[in-house]
C-alpha cells in the first residue's frame, strides 16, 4: 500500500481523478436507477434498496475504473477486485451511516441524503483505491 506522503500530485494523478469522477458519475446513474427501482417500483427498504443500487454501480464502477482510469490488465484480477470490494464495502458502510443520520435523524429528503453520502464516499473510494487496490 502506498503511503499518503507518496502521491504526486501531477498532470496523471489529475487525469486519473477526472476518470474517477466520469466513472463515478455513471456509477451514480446506475446507483440511484437501481436504488429508485428496487424502493419506489418494487417497495424494497431503503436500506436494502441503495444497498443493491451501491452493489451494483460497485461492479460497473471497478471495470471502468480497472479498465479505463487505472490502465490495469493484470490477469490476477479477483484479487484486485477482492481489494476493491472491500473498500467499497467501507463505503458502503459509511454511505448508511450517513444516510441514517442526514435521513432518519436530520429529516433530509432521502435522495439528497444520499447524494451528499455518494459525494463523501467516492473521495473516500478514490483514496483508498489510487493508494492500494491500484498502486
Amino acid at each position: 500500500m502506498m503511503p499518503l506522503a507518496a502521491i504526486q500530485f501531477d498532470a496523471d494523478f489529475f487525469l486519473k481523478l477526472l476518470k474517477f469522477g466520469i466513472v463515478g458519475f455513471a456509477g451514480l446513474i446506475v446507483d440511484f436507477s437501481v436504488t429508485y427501482l428496487c424502493k419506489e417500483k418494487l417497495k424494497i427498504h431503503k436500506y436494502v434498496a441503495s444497498s443493491m443500487g451501491f452493489t451494483v454501480a460497485t461492479g460497473t464502477n471497478y471495470l471502468m475504473n480497472r479498465l479505463w482510469t487505472f490502465n490495469q490488465h493484470d490477469p490476477a484480477s479477483m484479487i484486485q477486485f477482492s481489494k476493491y470490494f472491500v473498500i467499497c464495502l467501507v463505503g458502503l458502510a459509511l454511505s448508511n451511516a450517513l444516510i441514517y443520520l442526514l435521513n432518519d435523524r436530520l429529516k433530509w429528503n432521502f435522495y439528497l441524503a444520499k447524494a451528499c453520502a455518494i459525494v463523501i464516499v467516492s473521495l473516500w473510494n478514490f483514496f483508498a483505491n489510487y493508494l492500494y487496490t491500484f498502486s
